[in-house]
Order: C-alpha cells, then sequence, then structure tokens
C-alpha cells in the first residue's frame, strides 16, 4: 500500500479543519482521529449531516458555581442582614445522599427540613429525562443486586416494587421488569460485533488460564474474612474491613499490582481498565489496587460465586431519584446557591442566593446536612473555609469529567454480529460506548434512545475538564456520530436529536492512597451541629453509597432531635 493521501483542505477552511483535527486528537487519540480523517469520515458527516438534527449542549450551572469564589465575602454580608426562616434540618444538595437524607427523615415521620439544590433539577448523576418513545438516563443506568445485609436498601427496593421475594436459597429474587433483559453486552473489535465484554474470539489458551488466574484473586479477596469477621470489599463500605492487609491494596496503582503478579495478557488487561474507566473515571495506572478488586469483589456473595445481577429501568437511576424525592415534595428549594454555614452555639445558620430570582436567602436551622462533594463543602462550610483540617483538602483535583449524549434515533442501526444488547461496547475508543433505553421494554425494532458515555481519563483532570467545555455543540455532536458511526455506518440518517451533557466533577476518582490516606472516614464524623453525606466520604461514586451515607445522616439527626427514640430510620 502506498502512503496515506493527506485530506485537502482549502485556505478558507483551513483553520476550523485544523481545530476540529486538534479536536478529535486530544479527546480520541492521535491514531482514531487519523483513520477518521484519512477516510474522510468527518467530511462526509458534514455534507450529510446536521441541519435536521436538533440539539443541545447541557451541563451543570458553572456559572453560578463560580459565585462560590467570586464576590463571596460580598454576597454573605448582603445576605446575613436578611430576615431569617426557620427550619428543623437544612439539607444542603439534592443528589442522591441528600434525597436519601430527606427521605430517611421523612420514613421516621420527621418532616421538619429544607432541601436545597443549585440545579434546577435533583439528582445529581443520577438525573435523567425523558421523550415521546422513552425514558433515559443522563448519568448512572444501572445498580447492582444489593446482599441482604444492605438492609435500608433492601427495604427501599421492596418499597418501590423492585423486590418480589426471597428465593429457597435465601436471594432476594427481583422482579422481572427490573432486571437487565438478554442479551446484557456486546463488544465492537475490529468491524463486528462480539457478545460479551471479554473478547472470547481468537483468545489463546494462555489468555483463558490469565483469565481464570485473575478471577481465582478475587474469589479469594471474596472469601477474605479479617479478625473482626468482615469482609474485604462490601457494600454499604462502612462494612468492609480496614485490617492492613486490605490498607495496603490501597498503596500501589492496579497496574503495578497487576504486573507484580505476571498479568499480561492484553484481552485481559484491556477488559481491567474498561472496568476502571467505566465506574471510575480512571485508566489502570492511576486507579488503586483496592479500587480495581472492590469493581469485581464487593457485589459477590461467596467465592467463586457470580457477581450479582443488575437492576435498571429505561431512565437509569433516576427511578431512584423519583421515588427518594417524593419524601421531600413541598420542602425543597431549586437554583439555590448555598455560599456559607455557619455552626453557632444556638444553631446552624444558612446563607444562600436564589439563582433564579437573583436575591438572597437566609435559613436559621438546628441542624444541618452537608450532601455537597468534598471540594464544595470545603468552599461553603465556614469553619472548613477559614481552617480546614489537614487531612481534609479539597479534593477538586480528584474528580473525573465525563461526557453524556442522548441520540435519539428514528429506526434501530445497522449492526454486524450480536445483536442490539442494552450494554454495547467500543472496544478502540477510549468512550465506553452506549446503552439502549429502550432495551428493557422488549422492543427491537423503530425508535429508540441511545446514551454515548465518555469519560476524559486524563492524569490531570484539569486538563480533562478544559478539553471538556473547550468543545462546543457542533464538535461534541460530530465527535460522538463519528465515533458510533464505525460501528453503524447508517448511523447519522437515523439521528433526529443529539443532546450533550458535560459533568465537569462527575465521579471522585479512587487513585493511590484516596481511600485510606486521605481522612475519609474522620470527614464523615459530625462537626458540631454539622453532619455530612455523599458518597465522596466512600471514595468511589455509587448510589449504594451515596444512599448510606445519607441514611446514616438522618440517624444521626434523629438520636439528636428525638434522644427519647420516636420514629426510626429505615
Amino acid at each position: 500500500m502506498g502512503p496515506a493521501r493527506r485530506a485537502h483542505v482549502s485556505p478558507a477552511e483551513a483553520p476550523e479543519a485544523l481545530a476540529r483535527r486538534a479536536f478529535l486528537r486530544s479527546v480520541f487519540g492521535a491514531p482514531l482521529a487519523a483513520s477518521w480523517l484519512a477516510q474522510g469520515c468527518a467530511k462526509q458527516l458534514d455534507e450529510r449531516r446536521t441541519t435536521s438534527i436538533e440539539g443541545r449542549l447541557l451541563g451543570q450551572d458553572v456559572a453560578a458555581g463560580h459565585m462560590l469564589r467570586d464576590d463571596l465575602q460580598q454576597r454573605i454580608a448582603h445576605v446575613a442582614a436578611l430576615p431569617a426562616l426557620r427550619t428543623g434540618v437544612a439539607i444542603v444538595g439534592g443528589g442522591p445522599a441528600g434525597l436519601s437524607a430527606g427521605y430517611a427523615l421523612a420514613r421516621a415521620d420527621y418532616h421538619d427540613f429544607v432541601l436545597l439544590e443549585l440545579e434546577p433539577e435533583l439528582g445529581g448523576t443520577s438525573r435523567g429525562d425523558s421523550s415521546s418513545v422513552t425514558a433515559y438516563p443522563w448519568g448512572a443506568h444501572y445498580l447492582p443486586v444489593p446482599q441482604r445485609h444492605n438492609g435500608a436498601l433492601v427495604a427501599l427496593l421492596e418499597e418501590m416494587g423492585v423486590i418480589a421475594g426471597v428465593g429457597d436459597d435465601g436471594a432476594l429474587r427481583i422482579s422481572e421488569p427490573h432486571l437487565v433483559r438478554t442479551p446484557e453486552e456486546r463488544l465492537f473489535y475490529r468491524g463486528f460485533w462480539y457478545p460479551g465484554l471479554y473478547l472470547e474470539a481468537g483468545a489463546s489458551a494462555a489468555d483463558r488460564a490469565e483469565r481464570a488466574r485473575f478471577e481465582g484473586e478475587v474469589a479469594s479477596w471474596v472469601a477474605y474474612r479479617d479478625g473482626q469477621g468482615r469482609r474485604a470489599f462490601t457494600l454499604p463500605l462502612r462494612l468492609a474491613s480496614d485490617a492492613p492487609e486490605v490498607a495496603v491494596l490501597d498503596t500501589v496503582s492496579a497496574q503495578a499490582w497487576l504486573a507484580q503478579r505476571g498479568f499480561r495478557s492484553p484481552r485481559l488487561l484491556w477488559l481491567l481498565d474498561y472496568a476502571c474507566r467505566d465506574d471510575y473515571g480512571l485508566r489502570l495506572g492511576e486507579t488503586s489496587a483496592w479500587a480495581l478488586l472492590f469493581y469485581f469483589a464487593a457485589r459477590v456473595e461467596r467465592g467463586g460465586g457470580a457477581a450479582s445481577d443488575l437492576i435498571t429501568w429505561p431512565e437509569g437511576n433516576f427511578a431512584l431519584v423519583r421515588h427518594l424525592r417524593r419524601a421531600s415534595e413541598g420542602r425543597v428549594r431549586t437554583r439555590a446557591l448555598v455560599l456559607d454555614v455557619v455552626d453557632h452555639q444556638d444553631g446552624v445558620e444558612v446563607l444562600g442566593w436564589d439563582v433564579a430570582r437573583d436575591c438572597g436567602f437566609r435559613y436559621l436551622a438546628e441542624r444541618a446536612v452537608l450532601a455537597t462533594p468534598r471540594f464544595i463543602t470545603s468552599r461553603v462550610v465556614r469553619s472548613l473555609r477559614d481552617a480546614p483540617l489537614p487531612a481534609s483538602p479539597s479534593q477538586a483535583a480528584s474528580y473525573a469529567p465525563w461526557l453524556v449524549a442522548n441520540l435519539h434515533l428514528s429506526e434501530r442501526p445497522q449492526t454486524r454480529g450480536a445483536p442490539l444488547a442494552w450494554d454495547n461496547v467500543l472496544h478502540d475508543s477510549p468512550a465506553l460506548g452506549y446503552v439502549c433505553a429502550t432495551h428493557q421494554r422488549g422492543s427491537d425494532y423503530g425508535p429508540t434512545v441511545l446514551t454515548y458515555y465518555l469519560p476524559l481519563t486524563d492524569k490531570d483532570p484539569r486538563l480533562a475538564r478544559q478539553k471538556l467545555f473547550d468543545g462546543d455543540y457542533p464538535r461534541w455532536r460530530d465527535a460522538v456520530l463519528l465515533d458510533l458511526g464505525r460501528a453503524h455506518p447508517d448511523l447519522s440518517g437515523l439521528v433526529t436529536q443529539l443532546d450533550v451533557f458535560r459533568w465537569g466533577h462527575a465521579m471522585v476518582r479512587p487513585t493511590v492512597a484516596a481511600r485510606y490516606g486521605s481522612g475519609r472516614r474522620e470527614a464523615a464524623l459530625p462537626r458540631g451541629r454539622l453532619h455530612f453525606a455523599h458518597s465522596d466520604l466512600s471514595g468511589v461514586s455509587l448510589f449504594e453509597e451515596a444512599f448510606d451515607h445519607g441514611v446514616r445522616a438522618a440517624g444521626e439527626l434523629l438520636a439528636v432531635l428525638r434522644p427519647h427514640g420516636a420514629g426510626s430510620t429505615p
């Protein structure tokens, strides 16, 4: 073969063409971007595109959030002079943790609380939306079946009608509409779709032996019990062991740990790297060995057993958010930016700004729950802002940015090989692929919505965030279409709407020493009248952890507000 021909770029097109190339290279890597450009994919996309594709560029309210650093003291001084509204509890943050705290309080028949959320919608990264075709997620999209010892979460799922009972073997039975329907997963590799996520096609005996050996390592950790009978990895994580032989796993990267044990199979390493990108927005070289083993071991009941089945809804975990938020109806204030939380001897003062009305508000509460990421908590709690704890620094640099896109299709796209599944993964892309929102309905034809996930896994998350926000709507729209178009050549002609959501701080990153070396356990303890609840406190961004922290914080509140035990948390 001769050298690849360079695409002709006219002088008038040069600046935009060069900018597009640079953007594609920065997001997808030089080899993949060069392949698209050499094939003329970008030019072809321009020619058929896009005037008929509607779309929105969505995201968190970054401008409002920047009020925490711009003219903060002037705003606080203004708000502090306002008349105060009184409440028993102020919950700051309307993601799963804050909603869970409100849910647990309401379940205990305590309703004197207000929930304050900056965004117009509740749910954090478990938000969702709907169209005339289907509901669909904007973030987290499944929940593994919990083990029975996770009583509060089991009770929530029973309340939602997800759990149908208990089998003869003692395992929870999940109602059929909520279990992920088969086919569950498939993998796109060199022009063809294969079932499952491990590439069995072409695997050697040595590849399979390494995979079996890794599964043996996981099984040994599943069977592990420390001197107190605690598992190494379990949910919620407050029940897990902190014995030295477990904690030491947090001091080394997953990549180094695997190399020390002689794991070299490219197929296995790809699968493990995918797992880290999927749950953490990290690569193997930055993920702690503890986090890698947690991913595979925490949801397995017994050594050698299978991982828990997955529960899902068309809208993903937004179904959980919808159920939780009912408990707080009438007590929620959205577009509410909390500027300052001050713990006084006789109560908590919460000063904030109503972004929609452009005016301040002031609450006096008996207690407050900070259900916010640690880097936000350290900015809004005055005592932490003025004199931060040495063990609890701002974690702003430890959050993975993500891009999520929802593609509305008039028909299912063409496919070669294994049929459309719930989770559809691209082997050679930094993106994770997409989930199909209509999969659970058992409808395999006609319109659908595909939810595309791209974690930006740069070593420096600040650079990744810059990359995320450097891309405007046309660039991100075209990047998504180019990436998926390799697997579905007819995709562009089927897309009627393509919306893009940019998550600047989507999830905390379990890097080396991030769990046992960052004071997370101490950060979860109450400080005066302040209580803390967020999945950050566990070091992994999971609904199970957010829910557990919310319920735990509500229990702390009730123990003080109702010292004689009237009411109880679930």
